[in-house]
């Protein structure tokens, strides 16, 4: 069986290769945009499970995991700013203000379909003109909801951080996938137990 990582992300490509477990990448064509009134952890949830079943239907019998991040603030989704000035405009509403980040993972195996999420409620610092221009000139994280890469400098914007994951801010949350995949009998700690 192929263990295959629905995205094109290379965060997310870093995260599963901590595992150690052998896989392929494919991007999943999907249309990411929110539907009508659709709450912000409804959209993460729908787009990690269409992630993971659209490749999963490219690939019978592959174990397929598929994960969508959506930053929130004020009740409202967040999307990457793709540019210096909206990130800027970002980061200067979420000073000294929390920012939550919802992960939704899904793993299926095209027969059946596990999907769980985690939130990380991120408290930024009182954060002034210049750390935030330094940061951005430093960082540059236009492809990154809400602007903080927390997995480098980003994590000095914080003030705390809250989450059952510490890895689901970077946008997949390991814990919940060993667990996902424990589920569909592929164990990191055991994987000569499962055939890839």
């Amino acid at each position: 069986m192929t263990l295959i990582l629905a995205s094109s992300s290379r965060y997310r490509r870093a995260l599963l290769e901590r595992l150690q477990l052998p896989f392929d990448t494919q991007a999943p064509d999907i249309d990411e945009h929110p539907r009508p009134g659709e709450a912000p952890l409804a959209l993460a949830r729908r787009l990690a499970r269409e992630k993971a079943a659209r490749v999963a239907a490219d690939h019978p019998g592959a174990l397929v995991i598929g994960s969508d991040q959506v930053a929130v603030f004020d009740g409202a989704p967040i999307g990457k700013p793709g540019s210096y000035e909206a990130a800027y405009q970002q980061l200067s509403r979420f000073a000294g203000r929390t920012v939550s980040f919802e992960t939704a993972v899904c793993v299926t195996d095209g027969r059946r379909q596990a999907l769980e999420h985690v939130s990380t409620e991120c408290e930024f610092l009182p954060l002034t003109p210049g750390q935030i221009e330094h940061y951005l000139r430093a960082e540059q994280p236009f492809d990154t909801a809400g602007s903080a890469k927390a997995e480098a400098l980003g994590i000095a914007l914080m003030a705390r951080m809250r989450s059952d994951d510490p890895t689901a801010i970077i946008g997949l949350p390991l814990i919940t996938v060993c667990r996902l995949l424990r589920d569909f009998g592929l164990d990191p700690l055991q994987p000569a137990a499962f055939q890839l």
